[in-house]
């Protein structure tokens, strides 16, 4: 059986978490959480990064920092994570799902805006699949309302949008390391910050609400108590195990690559002839292989694929049921407009194995499984 994923494993995981162990220093912001930072602020040409506990974490935060009161409105896409939405929900805030673009899957750039009202305070985007949202248009429209960007990048590591990498557009970017994605630390993530702008405010929410980041750099001669805060730092032995995989980055990203590149290849012909639908990346984007998604004709004929694949030694699986849906997102928001795609083209979509280390062989019987379907 091809399982859908298995968390990347570069080699030296285990030394380096041995290594941290040794060190006596296993809690969070220690040796191999700086060199992560330390990576992360340059690939991303940001002045700060922190590594958290999870992107739902990251993006917890950067609620926080968007100062969010009781009653304040946010846009997002319901066709995402439920930890998009929950972040907001903690402020108490109001969720308004907005449609999307049934090509990228990502939030439709053009229906933001008739859903804002006073109330509302922030977008949240989701770069799906690591393909970038229209964040010109997206960034054009905060700005003339005065409202935030946050910028769930949890899939999107690596991606471009015209050039400049994605967590790095809006406000806060966050990421997420979880085993599922590109690179792992098990359960973890990260929030960055394009500006210094909230970087104090930043530290102190990660550490228990204390100045404690300011103490360590002898800015302050003892630490105290400043303002609300939590627990949101990872141990070093999960930045010791991502550390392994910064390092190599290229390496990783041009394996998954190349198991994109084989499924669209392989499958070109069935899109051409209008049996399948597969990823479109739009121009002056660039995808990091997050992700490889065929979508079928309907919901009916997705179910029938994924037995076929199961049945041929393929684990494919759907992806999210859209928040405006569920229990929770009937309680904490409203869909704002029709719902034209969200719905259909979620119950189209099937999620192809794709992890670091597959075969060539592996790549090849997973085309041969989903040609096989058509009788190719």
């Amino acid at each position: 059986m091809i399982y859908f994923n298995q968390a990347p494993f570069t080699g030296r995981e285990i030394d380096y978490m041995k290594d941290a162990a040794c060190g006596r220093k296993i809690c969070g912001d220690g040796k191999y959480t700086k060199k992560c930072h330390a990576f992360l602020n340059e690939f991303f040409g940001i002045p700060a990064s922190y590594l958290t506990t999870s992107c739902t974490a990251a993006l917890e935060m950067s609620a926080l920092l968007c100062d969010l009161e009781p009653g304040d409105e946010v846009i997002l896409p319901s066709f995402t994570f439920c930890s998009t939405a929950d972040a907001f929900v903690q402020r108490k805030a109001t969720l308004v799902f907005s449609d999307i673009r049934p090509d990228t899957m990502n939030i439709d750039e053009k229906k933001i805006e008739d859903a804002i009202t006073p109330k509302t305070k922030a977008i949240a985007v989701v770069h799906y699949a690591g393909v970038a949202c229209e964040m010109d248009t997206i960034l054009d429209i905060a700005k003339r309302h005065n409202l935030m960007v946050v910028e769930d990048a949890a899939q999107a590591i690596g991606s471009t949008y015209k050039g400049r990498k994605l967590g790095t557009i809006g406000d806060f970017g966050c990421l997420s390391f979880h085993e599922t994605k590109n690179y792992s630390m098990g359960e973890g993530g990260a929030l960055l910050l394009p500006s210094l702008k909230y970087r104090d405010r930043a530290e102190i929410l990660r550490e228990k609400g204390t100045d404690r980041s300011r103490f360590f750099r002898g800015q302050v001669d003892k630490y105290t108590w400043q303002d609300y805060g939590s627990s949101y730092l990872p141990s070093d032995l999960n930045a010791a195990y991502l550390w392994a995989q910064l390092e190599q980055f290229d390496l990783i990203m041009d394996d998954r690559m190349k198991t994109w590149n084989t499924y669209d290849e392989g499958l070109k012909d069935l899109a051409d002839r209008g049996l399948i639908e597969t990823p479109f990346i739009p121009e002056g984007c660039t995808h990091n292989a997050h992700m490889y998604y065929i979508k079928l004709k309907d919901l009916e004929e997705r179910s029938r694929m994924i037995e076929h694949l199961k049945a041929n030694g393929v684990m494919a699986v759907f992806h999210y049921i859209p928040l405006h849906s569920s229990p929770a997102g009937m309680k904490f928001g409203r869909f704002h407009g029709e719902d034209e795609f969200t719905t259909r083209e979620s119950e189209r979509l099937v999620r192809l194995p794709l992890y670091f280390g597959l075969t060539d062989e592996e790549r090849e019987q997973v085309v041969k499984a989903v040609r096989g379907f058509f009788g190719c």
